[in-house]
């Protein structure tokens, strides 16, 4: 099992930026990939950003440019670099951790986004 917990949301103006964090423990060994999906009012959850444990990462093309996801390993710590950010941002943000067996998730870290 992983644990997962997400950090960093808060309210920030259009234009303003965050430094999502997701603190991971647990089974670490067992994950191949990791995530960081987003779900707004009313919509479905859309994936965001995700990386391999080689590094590789993609992007929604709503966040190509202005996000940036990277890991610390050392700290064993995911994070989601939020720039430029617009109200159609506004979310709550979930990590994921991706293994064999399952998905792992977090609670979930609400990034609200004022025009």
């Amino acid at each position: 099992q992983v644990q997962l917990v997400e950090s960093g949301g808060g309210l920030v103006q259009a234009g303003g930026s965050l430094r999502l964090s997701c603190a991971i423990s647990g089974s670490t060994f067992l994950i191949n990939a990791m995530r960081w999906y987003r779900q707004a009012p009313g919509k479905e959850r859309e994936l965001v950003a995700s990386i391999s444990n080689g590094g590789s990462t993609n992007y929604a093309v709503s966040v190509k440019g202005r996000f940036t996801i990277f890991r610390d390993n050392d700290k064993n710590t995911l994070y989601l670099q939020m720039l430029s950010l617009k109200p159609d941002d506004t979310a709550i943000y979930y990590c994921s951790a991706n293994t064999v067996l399952r998905e792992n998730w977090g609670q979930g870290t609400q990034v609200t986004v004022s025009s």
